[in-house]
């Protein structure tokens, strides 16, 4: 009996087994762990030119742009973007024409200080010449390569026989001058806490582009008085002149004579001289 009921209990626990295999084995197989998801390619953020720009131009800031692309995709000499590298940019002399989004690369641009810079951005024939500025006559470090000044020469007579309305005189020496250079360093017009900022403050020289006969002219300018720069707007035709004619301080201000009184009509008269014809015979000249 007790034989009897050993064998069905063995007879069930195998019954049992079997049938659990049978389920484990019919049972759907588990979805496989989700693939993982592949890595996007990295992307490097590159310097193209913002719009057109024509060879032989020298760079602003307005003319750079950045532009993400894939880091296996990189064009060789492709110039990353970043502070520095923009401000190395500014002013660099494009060697060829670039359309707008063209990545730049070092082969496209002579930068300042490279050889051979200032006499590839020079026209045939012309001069560079530099002139000295403070804060004040370089329009208050605003003035970048490639834009376009005229150069006003201020003077200060201290002789006692001038009348007082003619003892400081402006005129403009150069018209539509091309700026090729700012200093060394470039970076006229960064705004406040951009790289280079600190810079500004040391920003002494203008070089500008000049025809040989301007090339004197500014030499004894410089001798003469002081020399201040005054930015053209974009776009004013390079032709458009300004009066070359002496502007004396009675043209600008009337205090040098009081009101209504007979010196003051001729308040922007010329210089007076006294010639002396022998004893006794003065005769003095005014010139208007």
């Amino acid at each position: 009996m007790a034989m009897r009921l050993m064998l069905i209990v063995v007879v069930i626990i195998g019954i049992a087994g079997m049938g659990l295999l049978g389920v484990i084995a019919l049972a759907p197989t588990p979805p496989s762990p989700a693939s993982v998801a592949a890595a996007p390619p990295a992307r490097i953020s590159l310097l193209v030119a913002a719009r057109a720009v024509q060879a032989g131009t020298l760079l602003k800031p307005e003319d750079l742009a950045a532009r993400e692309m894939p880091a296996d995709d990189l064009p060789v000499g492709a110039m990353r973007d970043a502070p520095e590298a923009r401000v190395d940019m500014i002013g660099a002399m494009v060697r060829r024409t670039l359309a707008q989004g063209d990545v730049l690369r070092l082969d496209a641009v002579l930068r300042p200080g490279e050889n051979g810079f200032l006499a590839a951005v020079l026209a045939p024939g012309m001069r560079a010449v530099t002139v000295g500025v403070d804060a004040v006559t370089g329009t208050a470090g605003l003035i970048w390569p490639g834009d376009r000044v005229d150069v006003i020469l201020t003077q200060a007579f201290d002789e006692n026989d001038i009348a007082p309305a003619r003892r400081v005189a402006g005129e403009a020496v150069l018209t539509a001058a091309r700026v090729i250079a700012v200093d060394r360093h470039l970076v006229q017009g960064m705004q406040p806490g951009a790289v280079g900022d600190s810079l500004r403050e040391t920003n002494r020289t203008v070089t500008i582009e000049v025809t040989p006969e301007q090339a004197t002219r500014v030499a004894v300018a410089t001798r003469l008085g002081r020399l201040s720069l005054a930015l053209r707007a974009a776009g004013t035709a390079v032709e458009e002149s300004i009066a070359q004619r002496p502007v004396w301080g009675g043209d600008v201000s009337g205090a040098f004579t009081p009101a209504g009184s007979a010196s003051a009509a001729s308040a922007g008269s010329g210089a007076r001289i006294r010639v002396f014809g022998g004893p006794g015979r003065v005769e003095e000249i005014q010139f208007r």
